[in-house]
């Protein structure tokens, strides 16, 4: 995945938000947090982790299948679209 080692920076920056997220969200659990506080830490997490899969996804996508011919540009921006909004 060449593509991906030359966005690995940002992914990585990325991962390490995440690794952040998660460590709040097991001292919520170990703790006394609010239920609430919880569920919102846990849909933060899965909103990280979906953007991280939509845009590795994205380059996976414009890497690969963008330079096969026939493919038009238009397409590829509405497909790459429709998975973004997918994984909101």
């Amino acid at each position: 995945m060449a593509h991906v080692a030359r966005d690995a920076k940002a992914l990585t920056a990325r991962i390490r938000r995440i690794k952040g997220q998660l460590g709040s969200l097991e001292e919520a659990l170990s703790g006394d947090a609010d239920c609430v506080a919880v569920l919102q830490q846990i849909a933060a997490v899965r909103g990280a982790v979906n953007g991280l899969m939509a845009k590795v996804l994205e380059d996976h996508l414009r890497e690969h299948f963008a330079p096969v011919e026939g493919t038009d540009a238009d397409e590829m921006e509405q497909l790459v679209g429709i998975i973004g909004s997918y994984l909101k």
